[in-house]
């Protein structure tokens, strides 16, 4: 995976705990201490946590004397939010034309260019039954 950025990207967002210490960092930096405090989990479990962001290239750490903080970085996440939005437009379409097509089938219209069966009219009162 580390040949692949996306992939490990997406590997780091998977996980609810790293999303929540992502969205807290976007508002300013932290330190370790300051991302584990909401979390019911030792500095350690945090700490494996930011290792998995800084290996995506989510997060980077600084250090200044003792202060150690932890920046978010967004390079990664607008690379895969371009390959999303890429993607979403295709699926979009893909959509649309299926779309399309069931229309033209509950209208009687095969777009192949051969008829549409026709419904069946005792079936209704099958299920009426």
């Amino acid at each position: 995976m580390a040949d692949d950025p996306l992939s490990t990207t997406f590997a780091a967002l998977a996980d609810p705990t790293r999303r929540a210490i992502l969205a807290r960092l976007a508002e300013g930096e932290a330190t370790v201490k300051e991302l584990a405090e909401p979390f019911d989990m030792s500095l350690q479990a945090v700490s494996q946590h930011l290792k998995v962001l800084e290996r995506a290239g989510l997060i980077t750490r600084g250090r200044d004397a003792q202060y150690r903080p932890c920046r978010f970085e967004s390079a990664p996440l607008e690379e895969a939010i371009g390959w999303i939005e890429r993607n979403r437009k295709v699926w979009e379409e893909r959509f649309d034309q299926l779309g399309e097509h069931l229309r033209n089938i509950q209208r009687g219209q095969a777009t192949d260019g051969a008829a549409a069966p026709t419904p069946d009219p005792t079936a209704k009162e099958d299920q009426d039954r």
